[in-house]
């Protein structure tokens, strides 16, 4: 009974084993696959499987994930490139700003450039006027204010030559410094800069004050101006009407009486400046012809601080007693009292003249002559030329005389006239022709 189980056992243990057999020809190989071996492969393919399937999904995950960090990188790119063409953008239009802001600074600056060029130009001309004003005695009803102030003031080499005023150093100033550099500055304060301001609104501001300056500057000079024509126009209207009042005319055409004509054109402002200087010059120019005349003419005393003894006109003759013309006025003088020319011109007489005694005559133009007699010495010549106030000879009581005395005539267009008229007018005009 024993041993039937026993075979029963073995067969069936011989029946679970697997036997692969491998023939090749007439070799033939068989190996016994043992249920470890079987479990061991078994393991291994699953492995495989899992490993493939694992491998599988790791790449297709690593596709999407590949996937999304490319599209978020191209995301961030175009961001960028948005954002650098913003920028680029922006610094175009900030670059566009700042040529246009430019190109307004200096129209601006160049527009006062010429203003200021203007004035300058205009200097020469005003100061040789104000010299000639000067020199005449005329003086502004206030200061002329000048062309360029007398304090200096820097200016940027590339802005303008020497010689700027202290406006366009001001402006130069704060067109290129900030508030509290302009503050600072020792300039004119020409307006509060406030923060945040365009270089093109800077200089629109300080364009307006600069004119404003500019204008108030040449709006000073012309009312000083007219004020000094007024004047010179008036001394010289008295010194015409006193020289008119004497037969004594001006070689100096009167440009308000002379032909004009032509078509009816508004008034160019531009030139109302320079028609202000005309205007002084000829009003100046009118004061020096008429005080040259004046001057030449015989309005000075021959024997000033003496005491008129003899009038002029009828009189009873101091040798015979009758009435006869005295065709002159005399002097009380004693004998060797210098006698002095009462104007300026040519002696055409000088010497030994019947009743006059020792005379000399002098020829003073426009038919005017003045005579000295009864001179104890003659100190001229014929043909010399006398200025006004030269010492022509010394007093005495030669010719037809009572006793040392100076005999004083002027004649207009060799007849006798009243010296005193002369005379009288000679004290009006002192004070405008000295």
């Amino acid at each position: 009974m024993m041993k039937t189980r026993s075979r029963n056992g073995f067969s069936k243990r011989q029946r679970q084993q697997h036997v692969l057999i491998l023939a090749s020809g007439e070799t033939i190989r068989h190996m016994t696959l043992r249920p470890w071996m079987a479990g061991a492969g078994l393991c291994l393919v699953v492995a495989g499987v899992v490993g493939y399937l694992g491998a599988t999904s790791y790449l297709i995950m690593r596709d999407n994930l590949i996937g999304a960090s490319m599209a978020r990188q191209a995301h961030l790119q175009h961001d960028y490139e948005d954002r650098i063409s913003a920028l680029r953008a922006q610094v175009d239009r900030v670059t566009s700003r700042q040529l246009l802001d430019q190109q307004v600074v200096e129209e601006k600056l160049q527009t006062l450039l010429e203003k200021q060029m203007a004035l300058s130009a205009r200097s020469g001309k005003l100061g040789s006027l104000l010299d000639r004003a000067e020199e005449s005695g005329l003086t502004p009803n206030e200061p002329l204010a000048p062309v360029a102030p007398d304090k200096s003031a820097s200016v940027a080499p590339a802005a303008a030559p020497a010689g700027k005023s202290n406006a366009l150093a001001a402006l130069n100033r704060m067109l290129h410094t900030g508030p509290a550099d302009t503050q600072e500055s020792d300039g004119p304060a020409l307006g509060f800069m406030p923060a945040h301001e365009s270089g093109a609104d800077r200089a629109d501001r300080v364009f307006r004050n600069v004119t404003l300056s500019l204008k108030s500057i040449e709006q000073k000079q012309k009312s000083s101006i007219h004020a000094l024509t007024a004047e010179a126009s008036d001394k010289a209207n008295t010194i015409e009407q006193v020289l008119t009042d004497n037969g004594i005319w001006i070689d100096t055409p009167d440009a308000g009486k002379d032909g004009m004509g032509g078509p009816l054109v508004d008034a160019d402002p531009k030139l109302g400046f320079d028609t202000s200087l005309d205007g002084l010059d000829s009003a100046l120019n009118r004061l020096d012809a008429a005080r040259e005349t004046a001057k030449d003419m015989p309005f000075s005393n021959p024997a000033a601080t003496r005491e008129i003894t003899s009038p002029f006109g009828n009189r009873p003759d101091p040798l015979l007693g009758r009435l006869a013309m005295h065709t002159g006025i005399d002097f009380r003088a004693t004998n060797g009292s210098p006698v002095k020319s009462a104007g300026a011109g040519t002696v055409i007489t000088a010497g030994p003249t019947g009743g006059y005694g020792n005379m000399v005559e002098i020829d003073h133009g426009q038919g005017l002559s003045t005579r000295y007699g009864h001179m104890s010495k003659i100190l001229v010549r014929p043909g010399e030329k006398i200025e006004v106030g030269q010492l022509i000879g010394l007093s005495g009581s030669t010719g037809r005389s009572t006793g040392p005395h100076l005999h004083y005539e002027i004649r207009k267009n060799g007849n006798p006239i009243n010296p005193m008229s002369f005379l009288a007018s000679g004290m009006t005009l002192k004070p405008f022709i000295q």
